[in-house]
């Protein structure tokens, strides 16, 4: 399966080593992720040297590509990010992709109503003790999703 995996690069990067630790179990499990620079530990909160816009036209590019291999879009939403935010519309809306977004209470007052209330959206919450549980999860959600015949 081919993922596009999303998670905060300008909203802070103090969650780089669990979205390395996700991508790993992801590519583990013998997924094809696309994660960008997200995952780089080198890239810090002031984000990417590129200029704005060849990192909007890279990463469509990256949603799209998914999307045409009938992927789907797996984004860690605990740091608030209007990237990441624009990146799960533009992948649901946009491209027609499944979209499951991992969550932890803990570092955000309540997830944002426009991921929680999207019933297409697969939510997962989870806390800091319960990495493993949510992977297990993320794993059972990934199998149930169904495949999107949508090609772009």
């Amino acid at each position: 399966m081919n993922i596009y995996f999303s998670g905060s690069i300008s909203g802070g990067r103090d969650d780089v080593g669990l979205y390395q630790r996700i991508v790993a179990f992801l590519e583990h499990e013998g997924h094809d992720v696309i994660s960008g620079e997200v995952a780089n530990p080198g890239i810090q909160h002031e984000g990417e040297s590129l200029d704005p816009n060849a990192i909007f036209e890279r990463d469509l590019g990256w949603i799209r590509n998914v999307s045409q291999a009938g992927g789907l879009l797996v984004a860690e939403v605990s740091r608030p990010s209007l990237g990441v935010g624009y990146e799960i519309a533009a992948a649901r809306y946009q491209f027609a992709m499944p979209a499951i977004c991992l969550w932890r209470p803990a570092h955000t007052r309540r997830c944002s109503a426009m991921i929680s209330g999207d019933t297409q959206i697969r939510l997962i919450e989870y806390d800091d003790h319960s990495e493993e549980w949510m992977l297990e999860q993320l794993a059972e959600a990934i199998d149930a999703t169904p495949r999107a015949d949508h090609r772009n």
